[in-house]
């Protein structure tokens, strides 16, 4: 039997507008697409509804994650379709591996698996935070197999930097599901998973320390990208939540522009995760992203 891990309440922002003022207004841009705006600048957008970039093969339409990503100055930090890896996407979650009645399902890169909304998203806004609720549904095999529940709440810019939490509920809705990550040697994709866009100049750093070259299965408590875009340099660090079953998470981080927090990952111990109806899964990140001189 797996743990039930129950909902986490947002932290508070630090910093605050005067009393009833709000700095932030959602917008939907049609589409499929929900944008959040803070002092009428766009922070990120919600994609969801399917998704599919001119040009990319039916195959690579999807749904449900964040792109674009801005910090507080206006600097874009994500990709959306990369040419030469069109499945991977923004800021999302997925896995190589999805078992379910017997059979393998794919929602990282043949999308076999496929997230699809059964409502609206609820947004709301204050001066303490923006959020963001909706409930999505992993469709595979003909039918619905994971029921799924995001919560994005997004804090106030405080010293040149946005930070945001994403929360996910998932629960198998009739049947066990298994999640595994990739089963190449020294690999364990799958997960928590960010795109960067192209950059001049890159830097990743894990628990404050300079990453130097590709890296698989070493575990982390935060990692952070630093980039040049478009002559503006910026960063964004995700550091997945303490009370996350498992942490430090083993991580996928490659210099040209991807970082991922691996779950279950792979040990000796452990190479899946097992979701049984009635026995709900969460799992929340911080993303914070910053403006650097």
């Amino acid at each position: 039997m797996r743990p039930i891990i129950r909902l986490i309440p947002p932290v508070l922002a630090l910093a605050l507008p005067l009393a009833g003022q709000t700095p932030f207004a959602w917008k939907d841009l049609g589409g499929d697409r929900m944008e959040l705006r803070e002092r009428g600048r766009p922070a990120l957008v919600y994609n969801y509804g399917p998704q599919l970039r001119e040009g990319a093969p039916e195959s690579q339409r999807r749904c449900c994650y964040f792109f674009p990503v801005w910090t507080p100055a206006g600097v874009s930090v994500l990709d959306d379709f990369p040419a030469n890896e069109l499945h991977h996407r923004g800021l999302y979650w997925a896995w190589p591996i999805v078992e379910a009645d017997g059979q393998q399902f794919d929602s990282w890169k043949n999308l076999t698996v496929q997230l699809r909304p059964a409502g609206a998203p609820g947004v709301s806004a204050t001066a303490r935070e923006a959020l963001l609720t909706v409930r999505n549904l992993w469709q595979a095999g003909g039918r619905d197999i994971v029921r799924e529940d995001l919560r994005l709440t997004v804090f106030p810019t405080r010293d040149g930097a946005r930070e945001f939490r994403v929360q996910l509920i998932w629960e198998a809705i009739s049947g066990a599901v298994t999640l595994r990550g990739a089963t190449d040697p020294g690999k364990s994709s799958g997960g928590f998973v960010a795109h960067f866009a192209p950059a001049e100049q890159r830097v990743l750093r894990a628990d404050g320390q300079v990453v130097t070259k590709d890296e698989d299965l070493n575990r982390h408590r935060s990692v952070e990208v630093e980039g040049v875009y478009a002559g503006k340099r910026a960063v964004v660090r995700i550091t997945p939540d303490e009370r996350n079953p498992g942490v430090p998470y083993q991580w996928i981080l490659r210099t040209r522009g991807f970082a991922g927090a691996s779950f279950p990952g792979r040990t000796g111990a452990i190479d899946g995760y097992t979701l049984e109806p009635g026995e709900p899964l969460t799992l929340a990140f911080r993303v914070r992203v910053a403006d650097m001189r």
